[in-house]
């Protein structure tokens, strides 16, 4: 088994760049004077603001607050501003919200179109670590590391849950962070392998605990029921890939991002689809193909045609998530009938690399306009987002809604009203927790649950089972900070698009005999002539430049 700290994963999205928060003190403060701005500046934006709150408080304006927000309207739950999310927070809180909206399916554009023109309201939601980079130069948005003492819930679980190494990816070349993000206590996984295990059972075999294992489940499966192949995945390997990359010490499929790694030997990024490690990964599942075991189309093939081979037993394992096995199971159903077969997720096998994951702790989040600074109740405002989205008070409501009217507690436990469903509880009720009530919104539930209990609600048995198997797995760290300028980052994006496209290609056709992995050294060869030295030389700059900036 390889070191597991050998290399430190650096795939993050596209302008994610490093922070680093100060220590917190014990009244949620920071304590290295970093950041932060003089009490005198913050006078004339108090209106509504309380004047001792910290954690545990519940946010109530000393005086009407309105909140100007860019909302994105999801048409699973289209707004409803007489929502009893809205009720209550203004009973509760004495805040309302002048809401500007913008469809999910335009969401992003109308989102730049706002800014741009200077138009854009208070607060602007659903963010994702990076979005916000394009947006620095102009002095459109806040630099929210400058104020975050005046946000001791966000403080406090930044502390408490040791998040201080996932949030080095949002700071930006200033050496400040322009977005908050929705956090988690704990890693929440959800992609896996599921596996026919009444299969499994039949032949007397167990669970697999690593690739090597599920090769060899898939071999004994193969031996027994004949047929082409065991496996034939969907979502064209993205989802298999990015699971199975951090086994294998490299990164891959959807969680390619930006394409380097960090090797802490050398003290330097890389080029992770030239690497051993990722010619390792793409040898593994290319001996699959070549034996037989797993089905070239899974590459290629649409969902339905995966879905497909399951039901007729062409396959008897496809990459999935928890909201997607209960579809597999459905599929099951309709071709072999309920009680015939069991479809389970697999704990997800440990590798080369060992029994580890990638992740970040940190979800999408929101933006807070420059202009909202000036506003008479701007204090009142970072007050009431750190009591919504970073409280434990807040998480709770955000996303179960008012006990009484949406759920009821049976000792520890809560349960939904009778007459409200959601996520298949209650099914048929008259009233629906998102279309009705407005709760467990994007919007508003950054991280849908954030603590480790909240996460594990809204799940069956099963799921909180198999999160709980994978949360001894350890969790790689995020690799250091590159922050590049404006400049550094359009000619990088040029030089990523096309490395990234020739990489994703060439994994293709490695993985389904296309191309003979003798010809490795070739290929590698040839991202050189797609500029990854150029790339290379441009991420490790901007590293060693911050390195420089911020020892």
């Amino acid at each position: 088994m390889r070191n597991q700290r050998k290399r430190v994963l650096g795939g993050v999205t596209a302008g994610a760049l490093a922070l680093t928060l100060g220590a917190c003190s014990a009244d949620g403060g920071t304590t290295d004077g970093e950041d932060g701005v003089d009490a005198a500046d913050l006078e004339s934006g108090m209106d509504g603001a309380m004047e001792d709150y910290g954690v545990g408080d519940t946010f109530v304006a000393t005086e009407p607050v309105s909140i100007s927000l860019l909302y994105r309207d999801h048409p699973n739950y289209p707004l409803d501003e007489d929502w009893l999310f809205f009720e209550h927070i203004e009973e509760q809180s004495n805040v309302t919200f002048d809401i500007t909206t913008a469809p999910l399916s335009d969401y992003e554009q109308r989102r730049s179109l706002l800014i741009g023109a200077g138009d854009a309201p208070d607060v602007i939601s659903v963010v994702y670590p990076g979005q916000e980079a394009q947006f620095v130069a102009s002095g459109a948005i806040l630099p929210l590391s400058d104020y975050v003492d005046l946000m001791p819930h966000f403080q406090d679980k930044v502390e408490r849950w040791d998040l201080q190494d996932e949030l080095e990816t949002l700071r930006q070349e200033d050496g400040k962070f322009y977005m908050l993000p929705g956090l988690y206590e704990q890693l929440r996984y959800d992609y896996t392998v599921a596996l026919r295990t009444d299969v499994l059972d039949e032949l007397g075999l167990e669970e697999p605990g690593t690739w090597d294992e599920f090769r060899d489940v898939l071999q004994a499966i193969k031996d027994d029921r004949g047929g082409s192949y065991v496996f034939s995945d969907r979502w064209q390997g993205n989802a298999l890939l990015n699971v199975a990359s951090a086994q294998f010490g490299t990164i891959a499929g959807w969680g390619f991002g930006q394409g380097v790694v960090f090797d802490e030997d050398a003290g330097e990024y890389r080029y992770a689809g030239a690497t051993d490690e990722y010619r390792e990964m793409v040898e593994y599942f290319a001996g699959l193909v070549e034996d037989g075991l797993m089905d070239p189309e899974s590459f290629t093939q649409e969902d339905d045609q995966a879905f497909a081979k399951l039901a007729n037993e062409q396959s008897y394992a496809i990459t999935t998530n928890a909201q997607e096995l209960l579809g597999n199971r459905t599929t099951l159903e309709t071709s072999l009938g309920a009680g015939n077969f069991e479809l389970d997720k697999i704990r997800v096998p440990a590798g080369p690399e060992g029994d580890v994951m990638r992740g970040m702790r940190i979800e999408n989040g929101f933006m807070v306009s420059s202009a909202a600074a000036e506003k008479p109740n701007f204090v009142a405002t970072l007050q009431f987002l750190d009591w919504l989205f970073y409280s434990d008070e807040g998480l709770e409501f955000a996303r179960w809604g008012v006990e009484g009217e949406t759920f009821e507690r049976e000792g520890d436990t809560r349960v939904l009203a009778e007459d409200v469903e959601f996520l298949g509880q209650n099914e048929g009720a008259p009233q629906h927790l998102q279309n009705d009530f407005g709760f467990f919104n994007g919007v508003f539930s950054l991280a849908h649950g954030s603590t480790r209990d909240l996460v594990l609600t809204h799940i069956p048995e099963e799921e909180v089972q198999w999160q709980e198997a994978m949360s001894d797995k350890e969790m790689l760290p995020p690799g250091p900070p590159w922050p590049m300028n404006e400049m550094e980052r359009e000619q990088a994006s040029l030089y990523q698009t096309a490395l990234v496209d020739y990489t994703n290609q060439n994994t293709l056709a490695f993985i389904t005999g296309q191309r003979s992995l003798d010809e490795w050294d070739a290929y590698v060869a040839e991202l050189e002539g797609q500029n990854m030295t150029a790339y290379e030389e441009l991420v490790n700059g901007a590293y060693q430049r911050y390195q420089e900036n911020n020892a």
